[in-house]
């Protein structure tokens, strides 16, 4: 009796082991099809807009909980349900150049559910700067 109880135990601990490796197996993938953008020298006063395509490579519906960008000049458009295993989805993202010059490079953090957790896209400009106004006598 007592050598069953303990075939049961290991038998039962051998399943539990195995169903959880399948259910962490299954996660979404985030995959992008271009994860950095770059865009072509703006003028300052320019309203820029990329549209990220992706799809979910994964096992799992992918889901987006939020964003993290560097300044209130970047907007982000996230979906607004899950994306199923095998369906692709766009993220819509929008830069006010105003007040910013030079190079920018800009990085943008989505808080999904991938392994990873915390994902990035990019995008990088040339700002030329507005003139600056010269007084006139």
């Amino acid at each position: 009796m007592h050598q069953q109880t303990i075939n049961l135990k290991t038998a039962f601990l051998v399943f539990t082991l195995f169903i959880t490796a399948i259910g962490f197996g299954q996660v979404a993938v985030l995959n992008f099809k271009y994860q950095t953008v770059k865009f072509p020298k703006t003028n300052e006063g320019a309203k820029l807009h990329y549209i990220y395509e992706f799809s979910n490579d994964g096992k799992a519906d992918l889901e987006f909980y939020s964003f993290e960008a560097e300044c209130t000049c970047t907007e982000v458009k996230l979906p607004n349900s899950p994306i199923k295993p095998g369906e692709s989805g766009r993220i819509e993202v929008s830069f006010d150049t105003n007040g910013k010059y030079y190079y920018q490079d800009r990085t943008i953090y989505l808080l999904t559910n991938t392994r990873k957790k915390r994902e990035k896209i990019r995008f990088k400009v040339f700002v030329e700067p507005k003139p600056v106004a010269t007084k006139q006598n």
